[in-house]
């Protein structure tokens, strides 16, 4: 995982994502999925263009079931923003950056 982007698991899920304190991205992915392979370098370009402002962390959905049931994950990538330790919104698929973008507006 190259940049500003962490990865996650079920256990660091709590402490990076519901207790961190600047808003999170959590990207439910899977190894095999072509369309996560393809919003990868997006979330990196957001990551370095958005440091400190918000937290982009990733998260294997094959190696890590527990969390991604909690939260309905039913589709990947599926994007899920945090605010507070809250989901405050959610994007499903590979969309444009301005979409993305304009979500991170609302929760920084």
């Amino acid at each position: 995982m190259a940049g500003n982007i962490k990865d996650i698991s079920d256990a660091t899920y709590e402490t990076e994502v519901l207790k961190s304190p600047i808003p999170v991205i959590l990207d439910c992915w899977a190894p095999w999925c072509g369309p996560c392979k393809s919003i990868a370098p997006l979330l990196e370009q957001l990551a370095t263009e958005y440091d400190g402002k918000i937290k982009i962390t990733k998260m294997n959905v094959d190696d890590n079931p527990r969390t991604p049931v909690a939260l309905q994950v039913r589709g990947i990538p599926n994007l899920i923003f945090f605010k507070g330790g809250e989901v405050v919104e959610r994007i499903l698929g590979v969309v444009p950056k301005e979409q993305i973008v304009a979500a991170i507006k609302k929760v920084i």
